[in-house]
């Protein structure tokens, strides 16, 4: 009930809307991954089956890219700017990512990731990541948190937004939406980082 009445405070997103914000390859992207994380819930109860939150790495950080995805009604019902790890750099900034799950890399790493509890850090709360995927086993060793930074912006941008050291990082107004979220869950909520 509770996280009933938490997703009605955000504006929806009905999927087929979205489509027309979306590029049809980006579009094709989210409902892969949206068919990947419904395949993976299903068998494991520990996570929910209500939401997920998924970043495609290949949208421009100025552009968003970090989805809250309604499971049952198969829409997104919330979205913002993520940053990536300045180690993701590759020199031609942001059109062409790497990914490392390397400890002291920088790098974001891409996969499947448990949200945690929270945590009172650097950046104030936080929510820690524990990696599912050999791409992000890490996640935990690397301290990779969900945290926000006051540097990232709350509005789409036309250029690209601070890096972070590998965390997904969002803006103070995007993450209080987002521990709303995690907060009224009574299961674990599952974040897709895919490229």
């Amino acid at each position: 009930m509770a996280l009933l009445f938490s997703l009605t405070s955000f504006t929806t997103y009905n999927v087929t809307d979205k489509k027309e914000m979306l590029s049809e390859v980006e579009f094709a992207r989210l409902t892969n991954h949206v068919s990947e994380i419904k395949s993976f819930t299903s068998a494991n109860r520990t996570y929910s089956k209500k939401i997920a939150f998924l970043v495609d790495m290949k949208i421009k950080s100025g552009k968003n890219r970090f989805f809250v995805y309604d499971l049952e009604n198969d829409q997104i019902i919330d979205q913002g700017l993520v940053a990536h790890g300045s180690g993701s750099e590759t020199g031609i900034k942001g059109d062409i990512l790497q990914f490392s799950n390397t400890p002291n890399s920088n790098c974001s790493s891409l996969g499947r990731y448990s949200i945690e509890k929270s945590y009172s850090g650097v950046f104030g709360k936080a929510f820690r990541l524990n990696g599912l995927d050999e791409t992000n086993s890490n996640a935990l060793k690397r301290a990779i948190v969900l945290h926000r930074y006051k540097e990232v912006p709350d509005e789409e941008k036309e250029y690209y937004i601070i890096n972070s050291h590998g965390c997904p990082m969002v803006s103070e107004v995007f993450f209080k939406r987002l521990e709303k979220v995690i907060e009224s869950s009574n299961s674990k909520i599952m974040l897709y980082m895919y490229y």
